[in-house]
């Protein structure tokens, strides 16, 4: 896309970056000079845990999941617990 035509249209051409996870080059004078690319869309923690649990073998993955459980149930509680203690304005409008 001519580098101009992206100046005149940069709100639209953004969108469709974010939107459509499209890439665009920049062209100046019939030569690319740059690209205006998307950023990877942003993965929660269960998105990851997933991904990781999927590439482990059974034993390490239920070991895995035992260490998690373990932290729920256990110091997690602790941590929580701890921290609205520390911070109860957290706490506040739940």
């Amino acid at each position: 896309m001519a580098v101009t035509e992206v100046a005149r249209n940069f709100s639209s051409v953004m969108d469709g970056v974010e939107s459509k996870q499209e890439e665009i080059v920049l062209i100046r004078n019939n030569k690319p000079v740059g690209r205006i690319i998307p950023e990877p869309p942003g993965m929660t923690a269960l998105e990851i845990f997933t991904d990781l649990y999927c590439t482990l073998d059974n034993e390490t993955a239920d070991e895995l999941l035992k260490g998690i459980n373990k932290f729920r149930n256990g110091i997690g509680v602790e941590i929580r617990n701890s921290a609205i203690h520390l911070f109860p304005d957290l706490n506040k409008g739940r």
